[in-house]
């Protein structure tokens, strides 16, 4: 077996820079043996891969210079002179809690690594020691899980110092140029039309419009226009006034134009209204009165309108199934937010946000490596509310601990249903399995999107009087639309 000096002298000669992990960062790291040519040929490998390394002989000497300042690693021979590893790594538990240990030996027991495991080391190797492969295996992950703890960390900086009338997360140039144009677009009457895929906060933007206009201080209405049957939208938009059939009594009840009035009336995925609804919609725009159902006295308009849809209103223009002429009028000033896949960078920020959000008063927990590298890689569909709701999810899961794979949702980790062998499978009749998926599938959709009925017809393909009809026929509940900013 080549000795580790050889080791040494080979890799001298072949001059051979380091492979860098994905994330690594220059780490602070303690080598403590007392075989000089272990100690220099780690020392060596560590410092060949960008890390500042500081040698000790002996049990002492490490005593000492642990003393002085926190490292990132200790690399600790188990037998020294003076003081053992062991006593070093328990005292240094007790100090430098976050400084990850790894006890190396020529005399190694499973029962001795374990013990230490459990202590809580961070890997018990075995002499002799390859030290380019320790170098770019074991410290590379602990560089990669230190670069993603400072990169959260910095974004918990971020998140605390933010303006609390910012309630808009990101520092990507898109999400930088949409804070802007909300800003200034926030000074206007003109209507505004938010555009975005499901989850990505079109009705936070609403809201920050709101409270950043003139109007902040009157009402701000939401109306979602596919909560409503077509029988009902245009009462509850437009107020009822009604009288009985024996009587002269009437009674009526306000619209949401007047409960908006002064304010902000925001239309919830206006795609969804129907074309005799549009119509009305846009004599009110037009004449600047709100005309209740069953007649009555026409209430004059004094709101502002902000509308929001994740569908192209355009393609519906031009199959005519939304007017073009209200598009025009909706359509005056226009907001777009990119979808989260679009804004990776945004990531540490936003998981920041909601660690902090779903641990009111007390520290909010790390994001191990696998599950950083997880939550990087999914493409979120969902966006910012899917990833709102895996945060809250983990942070139950973890219990005050650190966030791992296992606390992630299954679709982030790719550990879904499909990947089931299909040795284990069970074959039921084609009919009731069609009608599973179709539940199943269903559900998954009005999962996905808050249980928006209109956005997940548009998913599905169907319209939303055919999506309620199929709710009813498999008795799939819908879940509560959760608002969660980006």
């Amino acid at each position: 077996m080549t000795s580790p000096a050889a080791m040494m002298i080979e890799r001298l000669a072949k001059g051979r820079p380091q492979e860098s992990p994905r994330h690594s960062v220059p780490l602070d790291i303690l080598v403590v043996d007392d075989d000089q040519t272990t100690r220099l040929s780690l020392a060596y490998s560590l410092s060949d891969a960008g890390h500042h390394v500081t040698e000790a002989c002996d049990g002492e000497e490490a005593i000492a210079l642990a003393s002085e300042r926190t490292f990132d690693v200790a690399l600790l021979d188990v037998r020294l002179p003076k003081v053992d590893g062991l006593t070093i790594f328990r005292r240094l538990r007790l100090r430098a809690p976050a400084t990850a240990v790894i006890l190396m030996t020529a005399f190694a027991t499973i029962p001795d690594a374990v013990a230490t495991l459990r202590e809580g080391a961070y890997d018990y190797v075995t002499k002799p020691i390859d030290p380019e492969e320790l170098t770019l295996r074991v410290i590379g992950h602990i560089a990669e899980h230190v670069s993603l703890k400072r990169e959260l960390e910095e974004a918990r900086r971020l998140v605390a110092s933010r303006d609390a009338g910012s309630p808009i997360v990101g520092h990507t140039p898109a999400m930088i140029r949409l804070v802007e144009r909300v800003n200034t677009v926030a000074q206007s009457d003109a209507p505004v039309l938010v555009c975005g895929e499901s989850g990505t906060g079109k009705e936070l933007v609403a809201h920050t419009l709101h409270a950043r206009g003139p109007r902040k201080v009157a009402p701000f209405v939401a109306l979602e226009c596919a909560a409503f049957p077509e029988n009902v939208i245009d009462a509850e938009l437009f107020g009822e006034e009604r009288g009985g059939i024996t009587t002269s009594a009437r009674w009526h009840r306000d619209g949401r134009f007047r409960a908006a009035d002064g304010g902000t009336l925001m239309l919830g995925e206006v795609a969804a209204l129907p074309l005799s609804t549009q119509a009305k919609l846009l004599r009110v725009l037009t004449e600047g009165l709100a005309r209740p159902e069953g007649g009555g006295e026409p209430v004059p308009v004094n709101a502002r309108i902000v509308s929001t849809t994740q569908i192209d209103l355009k393609k519906l223009v031009a199959e005519g199934k939304f007017r073009d002429d209200l598009y025009f009028r909706l359509n005056v000033l226009d907001l777009h937010i990119p979808p989260l896949r679009e804004r990776k960078p945004d990531m540490p920020l936003l998981l920041a946000h909601f660690l902090r959000r779903f641990c009111p008063g007390r520290v909010p927990p790390g994001i191990g490596p696998r599950a950083w590298e997880a939550l990087m890689a999914y493409p979120f569909p969902g966006n910012v509310r899917e990833l709102a709701h895996a945060v809250e999810r983990a942070v139950v899961l973890a219990r005050g601990g650190e966030i791992d794979l296992d606390h992630l949702p299954e679709a982030i980790v790719g550990r879904g249903p499909e990947a089931t062998d299909a040795r284990d499978a069970t074959i039921e009749p084609l009919g009731v399995a069609a009608k599973s998926f179709e539940k199943r599938h269903i559900t998954n959709a009005l999962h996905l999107v808050g249980g928006e009925l209109a956005t997940a017809a548009v998913l599905l393909g169907i319209s939303v009087r055919t999506l309620r009809q199929r709710i009813a026929r498999h008795g799939i509940s819908i879940p509560r639309t959760t608002r969660s900013g980006p």
